[in-house]
């Protein structure tokens, strides 16, 4: 039998899961190839984070920004789905584990590590992609609603993550 690696990477829901993106944002039918094939190559672990969005909005849901996230529900439906995935890296840390990095999407407005979503002003994304002249959602550095809460979480368990986006 062979032995394990004790080697885990934490993965945002959509890179293993395309069907819970906003309609019409999936740039992939179904997971990140380019995000999973080397874990699997390495024969790294891999635990999928819930999709905070889908949860708390369902699959009606239209793009939003950072700031349109940035609500006390919001953060606190984050902190309850984060709970029970941080028992289990809590219990991995404490079997030996080494958790490698967790990795985003950046340019999310929930899920963004290097880059999030800001700025947006009402109205449906994928309208205003059109060219009508209405101010967008724009890239800028910094985290999205949920890394934030994850990323301090993780700090009060004393788990030292390091973070890593991938481009959406």
């Amino acid at each position: 039998m062979p032995s394990r690696s004790h080697r885990v990477v934490v993965v945002a829901h959509c890179h293993l899961n395309a069907n819970t993106k906003v309609h019409g944002l999936a740039n992939y039918r179904a997971v990140r190839r380019d995000v999973l094939a080397p874990l699997l190559s390495a024969e790294v672990g891999i635990v999928q984070l819930p999709c905070p969005e889908a949860g708390h909005l369902g699959m009606a849901r239209w793009g939003m920004s950072r700031e349109q996230y940035d609500t006390a529900a919001y953060r606190r439906h984050c902190r309850e789905i984060i709970r029970p995935l941080l028992d289990t890296l809590i219990e991995l840390a404490a079997d030996g584990c080494t958790i490698e990095r967790v990795i985003g999407v950046d340019g999310s407005p929930s899920c963004g590590v290097g880059r999030t979503c800001v700025g947006y002003e009402g109205g449906e994304i994928s309208k205003l992609a059109e060219g009508d002249g209405v101010p967008r959602c724009i890239s800028v550095e910094g985290r999205g609603v949920f890394m934030q809460e994850l990323e301090k979480m993780l700090t009060e368990e004393g788990l030292d993550v390091p973070f890593q986006g991938v481009c959406e």
